[in-house]
């Protein structure tokens, strides 16, 4: 929606993705960053540039964004591996900006899993309670519990190398999760393995998050990764947190171009003012929920808030178009029309049509989302 639908939707309170987690707001920090930049030598342009954020207690947080956004090195800068340029970085309330990543009661688990090559399985993880003395008996317990979370008993005299890439990772994380941190960080955990394990393992990570109960922060491109775990996600564009929110929010009221066209796919529309509640898109004329706030704005609509062929009759706004594509993507189609000059990516579209045929679409007032005009994904991509 517009200016007024987006505030009566922030004024309700943010969303959760979990049924029956505390809010955000109900919980203790475990987290805060001050307004942290980080400039590394021999460059100009911040990869973190004045990012204030606070990550609650027992919360499954992503950072989500494209290569170069600034995602890893803030995840580095909460670890300790790097020191911001300027700002603070507090745990439980305490500053630890300066405080070595080996006195932050923090774990890290990496998408090239980091196991010791020559040690089996049950040395991998019993590694970090061997090196802070933990007494022998409670080591062995301990691994034990931490290999049945993930569901790695029985694999204890393998090593590294004897294990599929699902199993491996799943030994980075009972390792990082045996010594019981305050605080969980994956960097881009899923990334090396196929499609069918990743599905798996998000089943995984975010089951054994709420049965533990530690703060995530998961670093990730992948924006159905984000959108499925998280309970609230934050995402960056060129070191600037552009969003953060629930993923319900991201998703269905993005806040600027760059966060519409990232998470999803969506129809972004340049409008000019026209008198009531109005606007022009090239030859279309447009009917919005309410007065567009300038004479020129961006809005976006989610493919599948259109509807095309005969049920699109009667819509406020209702369009004859031709067909230029069809994509066939497995489990949906997409369906690329032309309405004067605009490209409109369709997903409702009757089974029957072909290129070149034409048909009308249509959608509510209330589909088009008015963003702040940062840039897009695709345009980004084709700078690089």
């Amino acid at each position: 929606m517009l200016t007024k639908a987006r505030e009566d939707r922030v004024a309700q309170g943010p969303e959760t993705a979990t049924e029956g987690q505390p809010s955000e707001a109900t919980r203790a920090p475990v987290v805060h960053l001050d307004r942290v930049s980080k400039i590394y030598p021999g460059t100009d342009t911040p990869a973190v540039d004045g990012i204030d954020l606070s990550i609650a207690e027992g919360e499954f947080f992503s950072i989500l964004g494209p290569s170069g956004s600034g995602k890893t090195s803030t995840l580095r800068l909460i670890a300790g591996f790097e020191q911001p340029t300027s700002g603070a970085v507090s745990l439980d309330g305490k500053d630890v900006t300066y405080v070595p990543p080996y006195r932050r009661d923090i774990n890290t688990v990496f998408q090239n899993y980091a196991l010791f090559p020559h040690m089996k399985v049950k040395a991998n993880v019993a590694y970090p309670l061997k090196m802070n003395g933990v007494p022998k008996a409670e080591i062995k317990t301990r691994v034990v519990e931490a290999l049945e979370r993930v569901s790695m008993t029985g694999f204890e005299e393998r090593l590294p190398h004897q294990l599929s890439g699902g199993q491996r990772q799943r030994v980075a994380l009972a390792r990082a999760l045996v010594g019981r941190p305050r605080l969980l960080l994956l960097d881009e955990p899923l990334g090396a393995l196929d499609l069918k394990l990743r599905e798996s393992m998000l089943v995984v990570l975010k089951h054994l998050q709420r049965e533990v109960g530690i703060t995530f922060i998961y670093v990730t491109h992948d924006q159905g990764e984000a959108l499925a775990m998280s309970d609230r996600l934050a995402v960056m564009n060129n070191g600037h947190v552009e969003q953060l929110a629930t993923p319900r929010e991201v998703y269905d009221l993005p806040a600027t171009s760059f966060v519409a066209g990232f998470i999803g796919k969506t129809n972004l529309l340049e409008l000019e003012r026209r008198p009531g509640k109005q606007a022009a898109c090239g030859p279309l004329v447009i009917t919005l929920p309410e007065e567009l706030p300038d004479d020129r704005c961006t809005v976006s609509i989610r493919p599948e808030a259109i509807v095309a062929g005969p049920n699109a009759q009667g819509l406020e706004n209702c369009f004859r178009t031709q067909v230029a594509d069809i994509l066939f993507l497995g489990h949906e189609r997409e369906v690329i029309v032309t309405a004067g000059d605009q490209r409109i990516v369709v997903r409702n579209a009757p089974a029957d049509i072909a290129a070149g045929d034409e048909i009308e679409i249509g959608w509510r007032p209330e589909a088009a989302i008015l963003v702040k005009d940062t840039g897009t994904w695709r345009q980004q991509q084709v700078q690089l």
